[in-house]
């Protein structure tokens, strides 16, 4: 059953925000994610530990969104000037009101790109289906000594963007 949209406010990041953000990332994987990948895949995936000062630089070096209502944070996203989306995160509470489309929607007209590329895990991959993306490939990474399936995913940028020829 879809539930219906929620109003949400979209905002930069700052570096105060990396410690729920984090915490947000972890309980995500643990739950939502949890449909599709094993226990031991998923704490490879999000231990609980992160590196705070490697997010946040990595935060600060892309342009990065939060999602909130009413001063609760409901996820994130980031992108690389490349249109490379590296994380997007929405808190389980929240998984199909809106708020990643929002993130995407606003990421995308931010960054204009030739095109635009994510890694999707197996959870993610008919979002981004659904937002015209395709799988170039799938792919086995490695976490902490475990196997995990995503997929490398492209879509096309806004039209007049020209991709530079080497």
């Amino acid at each position: 059953m879809k539930q219906t949209a929620i109003s949400l406010t979209l905002r930069p990041y700052r570096p105060a925000d990396c410690p729920a953000m984090a915490r947000l990332f972890y309980e995500t994987v643990h739950t939502v994610n949890a449909r599709d990948y094993a226990p031991e895949a998923l704490d490879a995936w999000a231990d609980g530990q992160p590196d705070l000062e490697r997010w946040n630089s990595s935060f600060l070096a892309h342009r990065t969104l939060l999602a909130e209502a009413g001063g609760q944070l409901l996820g994130f996203a980031d992108m690389d000037e490349t249109g490379y989306l590296d994380r997007l995160y929405v808190h389980r509470d929240f998984q199909g009101r809106g708020v990643a489309t929002a993130l995407c929607d606003a990421l995308e007209a931010q960054t204009p790109a030739p095109r635009y590329t994510t890694h999707a895990s197996i959870t993610a991959r008919p979002f981004f289906e659904s937002r015209g993306y395709r799988v170039t490939r799938a792919q086995q990474v490695e976490r902490r000594g475990v196997w995990m399936t995503n997929f490398v995913m492209e879509k096309p940028g806004p039209t007049g963007v020209q991709e530079e020829i080497p």
